[in-house]
């Protein structure tokens, strides 16, 4: 792939190392952003992402960081001021626990589950807005929240709570995009669909997405 020598800013994808996340950010690249390439833990994956992004002459630097984390997620973005000013996030972070019904499900999984799928994307937004927002000084941005569909199908047997997190994604995507509208900042949300990543092991059914695509 070829870089643009155009400068897009900065971008901050979360759980970039893997799966949608790995994809967005070597297309980001590809579109002329400088693109900072947060993982929790497979900083291998990460570190594969940004020699891609640098070997086709982008910019690119991994930053390890936990989303639940008010202190790392501004660790993050301050790491990623390095490479210029941020212009765009993608809020792509999220898991997903072992398929069970509700009744099967204790407190701690539910608070882990929100920790990274609703706190993480609320921290991670409020971080750009502070950066992007014309009322803070800066030239506007944009915000890609990733839902999934499971906020509108509810992933019932499975995982409701990952579902729920989702559809409190979609309401912060209205709510926000509503609140900096007039700031310089669009506000998007997409609901993937059954993709083909690391996910559903995490669910306990690697090949779930061939069990469930004839239902697309």
């Amino acid at each position: 792939m070829s870089m643009p020598s155009a400068s897009r800013g900065t971008l901050v994808v979360t759980g970039g190392g893997r799966g949608i996340g790995a994809a967005t950010a070597r297309l980001a690249a590809q579109r002329g952003y400088a693109v900072c390439v947060n993982y929790l833990r497979d900083a291998q994956a990460a570190s594969k992402v940004v020699a891609d992004i640098e070997a086709a002459g982008g910019r690119a630097v991994a930053v390890q960081g936990d989303v639940a984390s008010e202190t790392d997620v501004a660790r993050i973005f301050e790491r990623a001021h390095e490479l210029g000013p941020v212009t765009a996030l993608v809020n792509n972070a999220g898991i997903l626990e072992l398929q069970a019904r509700l009744d099967e499900i204790p407190a701690e999984r539910l608070a882990r589950v929100f920790a990274t799928n609703i706190t993480g994307p609320f921290l991670c937004a409020r971080e750009a807005v502070r950066r992007m927002s014309t009322r803070h000084g800066g030239r506007g941005g944009a915000i890609v929240n990733v839902s999934s569909m499971a906020a509108r199908l509810g992933a019932p047997g499975e995982y409701i709570d990952y579902a729920a997190s989702k559809g409190a994604i979609d309401t912060l995507t209205i709510g926000l995009a509503r609140e900096v509208a007039d700031e310089g900042i669009r506000v998007n949300g997409v609901r993937p669909g059954v993709i083909r990543t690391d996910i559903h092991a995490a669910g306990g059914e690697p090949g779930r997405v061939d069990r469930v695509k004839s239902a697309i």
